[in-house]
């Protein structure tokens, strides 16, 4: 019997029971407290980059008032390049050391470029503090934050980043009427100073509060080749890119349109704070709407629409109702370009990848976002103050980013009507 047993126990392989995967816990505290943290950190960053209109306008009549429109919007424009070419620096670095350092840093550096505008007078000063030095500390915070809450939810997380990004747009509705008050109460100087603490206040608040529920990890390398080759991906990356060429340029120009138009400074300035009003909206509800109807599904209509909007709509709004229209509904329909975008990445990419493709996604889309408020400049100049051709321009990027985005979904599924 025991060579028997012997023989039953060596021929006989022992199944070692393997533990349950851990559950995954859509949101929780953490997930909850991220998504308030991010809030935060983009209502400071984004929002401010958002109301450079107010900012355009006022060097253009104060410190830069020799310089073109053109020359002024490269300031905001490359606030954004930067912004979008760190994306995939930033999301390495999210990937190794997590989301806190990187919104302590950029709280910081947000500061500091605010702190150094504030005693700017030249261009160069300007394009320094405002443009180079603003878009490293934006891309600090905004990837984290983007990229963590992506972390805690599957089934809503467009819901969830709509939400987050959703703090952008309220930033952009309380900076404009914040810079134009203070403008005239205590001075250019001091505004941008009291903004500046404004920014610190939520960069601590979300460097306090947003968190990844992925581990540390060591760094993979700066490019993902394999991502460079996943067709939905790069198409993705092109037809956001297109949009980018268009979509800032009402939010550099709708100020100074509102004053050639007739409307005091104060209400030009109103149509910026309007139309993130909007915005705001239109980040939250389509997100809301997404994780039911699909993001694609909404993406890629409401982005459409906003430059629809921009041809039918602002090329013929000369009053102030029209004007407001105007202002409401393309903030509401470009809000979902914002919105979504990160949510799309996220669904096409494994959860491990999240990070470094909206990092590459943003760093691609970076060189159109560069150029497109210095062409919206030079087509005005080229029409000697003529907004008839920019406006062209922005509607028609924005259709034809739309167009290539549907591809993708189409690549998806082929059914028109299928959630995607």
């Amino acid at each position: 019997m025991v060579p028997d047993q012997e023989k039953l126990s060596s021929d006989t392989s022992i199944q070692v029971a393997q533990p349950p995967a851990p559950k995954f816990v859509e949101g929780g505290v953490r997930g909850y407290l991220t998504i308030f943290g991010a809030f935060l950190s983009l209502f400071a960053a984004f929002g401010q980059s958002i109301a450079f209109g107010s900012f355009q306008l006022w060097y253009a009549v104060n410190q830069l008032s020799s310089y073109s429109a053109s020359d002024i919007s490269w300031i905001g424009s490359l606030q954004l390049w930067v912004f979008f070419f760190s994306g995939s620096f930033v999301g390495r670095l999210f990937d190794a050391y997590g989301p806190t350092v990187l919104l302590a840093s950029g709280t910081v550096i947000l500061t500091l470029s605010l702190m150094m505008t504030s005693l700017a007078s030249r261009y160069y000063e300007f394009i320094l503090a405002q443009g180079i030095l603003f878009g490293i500390g934006f891309g600090l915070m905004f990837y984290p934050s983007m990229s963590a809450t992506a972390t805690h939810f599957r089934k809503y997380r467009a819901t969830a980043m709509g939400v987050a990004v959703a703090g952008s747009s309220a930033g952009g509705v309380v900076f404009p009427i914040l810079l134009q008050r203070l403008f005239d109460e205590v001075g250019f100087g001091w505004a941008v100073r009291i903004s500046a603490f404004v920014c610190l206040a939520c960069g601590i608040v979300s460097t306090l509060t947003v968190s990844s529920r992925l581990p540390k990890r060591k760094p993979g390398p700066w490019i993902d080749v394999v991502s460079l080759q996943d067709a939905n991906f790069m198409l993705f990356t092109l037809g956001s890119g297109i949009c980018c060429l268009g979509i800032f340029i009402p939010f550099f120009y709708i100020v100074q349109y509102g004053q050639d138009n007739g409307l005091s400074q104060a209400l030009s300035f109103d149509l910026l704070s309007v139309m993130n009003a909007g915005s705001v909206i239109g980040r939250i509800l389509p997100a809301l709407m997404a994780d039911y109807i699909g993001r694609y599904n909404l993406l890629v209509p409401f982005t459409a629409i906003s430059g629809i909007f921009c041809l039918a709509l602002w090329m013929h709004a000369h009053s102030l109702a029209a004007l407001m229209c105007y202002a409401v509904f393309f903030g509401f329909f470009s809000g979902a370009f914002f919105a979504l975008q990160s949510a799309c990445i996220a669904q096409i990419s494994q959860i491990e990848k999240i990070g470094i493709r909206m990092g590459m996604a943003y760093s691609l889309v970076s060189f159109l976002a560069l150029v497109g408020g210095p062409i919206g400049g030079a087509i005005l100049n080229r029409q000697k103050g003529k907004f008839s051709g920019m406006i062209v321009f922005t509607g028609v990027t924005l259709i034809v980013g739309s167009l290539v985005t549907l591809m993708v979904k189409l690549k998806i599924n082929r059914n028109i009507l299928a959630k995607v």
